[in-house]
């Protein structure tokens, strides 16, 4: 059995990290699979992931140890994560379920390495679909009168299912600043436009009305700042003056389902890093 691990770091930028991390890798019998690097001029940061195999499972005490020696050294953030591990997944969702449906439909099929844990929404609408795939399904009303306690029942259910990464898939909320800030670099939300074009009500509606001919979906990290938090994924598709709000609808539904799915399998894979208020993410 291969002890694959990711090694993602950032740090400021100088001479010698790729050479000392190698090196300690090699020192410690690992064997480098694939690696990607960059350093931004603009930040002075460097930025590398580096997938490895262990020599055996007993040899990560003694890694963790000889690399947060050298962590210090170089004032690197860093984490060494279990490539096997499978995240744990809490998706919201609202009224419309194609981002949720895909998800699932990914996660059974084996195209997305996760397990979703748990679904919970606001409305009872797709409690059927959720048990289709085997997935618990968590009714959590919420209006001006109980948003404290629906928040406090999501943050709960994280914490009781040991939930890595939440997924906003249309989930029509907005989250209080104490959610965001609990949730922080592990809540991911699926924006109906091209950001920061026609925000708020019926995106697509807005854009009809404009005559657009290229629509788009966002896929961002959740922060106290609405729809603001840094980018990982985007696409657009171009669309014409003979299509209807429906057709826009139809063609936005499957781009936003696109680009959340591409968004969770970065962030799962530990492809993501955080440059200010920015994203390098690796392909």
């Amino acid at each position: 059995m291969r002890h694959d691990h990711i090694l993602a770091l950032s740090c400021p930028d100088r001479t010698g990290i790729v050479y000392r991390v190698s090196g300690l890798l090699f020192g410690q019998g690992c064997n480098i699979v694939d690696a990607q690097q960059y350093g931004d001029e603009e930040s002075g940061r460097f930025f590398l992931r580096v997938h490895f195999e262990l020599p055996a499972a007993d040899a990560l005490p003694a890694l963790l140890e000889r690399f947060g020696h050298l962590a210090g050294e170089f004032e690197m953030d860093w984490q060494i994560h279990d490539a096997r591990r499978r995240a744990r997944l809490l998706v919201l969702v609202s009224k419309q379920g194609h981002c949720l449906n895909d998800l699932l439909f990914r996660a059974h099929s084996g195209q997305l390495k996760v397990d979703i844990a748990a679904v919970a929404s606001n409305h009872p609408d797709y409690a059927a679909l959720s048990a289709s795939y085997g997935v618990p399904f968590h009714h959590l009303p919420v209006d001006a009168s109980n948003r404290a306690q629906q928040e406090r029942a999501i943050v709960d259910l994280v914490e009781r299912e040991n939930v890595d990464l939440v997924v906003l898939a249309r989930y029509m909320q907005i989250l209080s600043p104490d959610l965001c800030r609990a949730l922080a670099g592990r809540a991911i939300n699926i924006h109906h436009s091209f950001l920061p074009s026609f925000k708020g009500a019926q995106p697509y509606h807005q854009a009809h009305a404009r005559g657009v001919k290229i629509i788009g979906a966002t896929a961002h990290y959740v922060t106290e700042d609405l729809d603001e938090g840094p980018i990982i994924e985007q696409d657009v598709a171009r669309v014409d003056h003979a299509m209807t709000p429906r057709d826009l609808v139809r063609v936005g539904s499957d781009i936003e389902s696109q680009v959340l799915a591409r968004a969770v399998r970065r962030h799962v894979e530990h492809r993501i890093l955080r440059n200010g208020h920015k994203t390098v993410v690796f392909r």
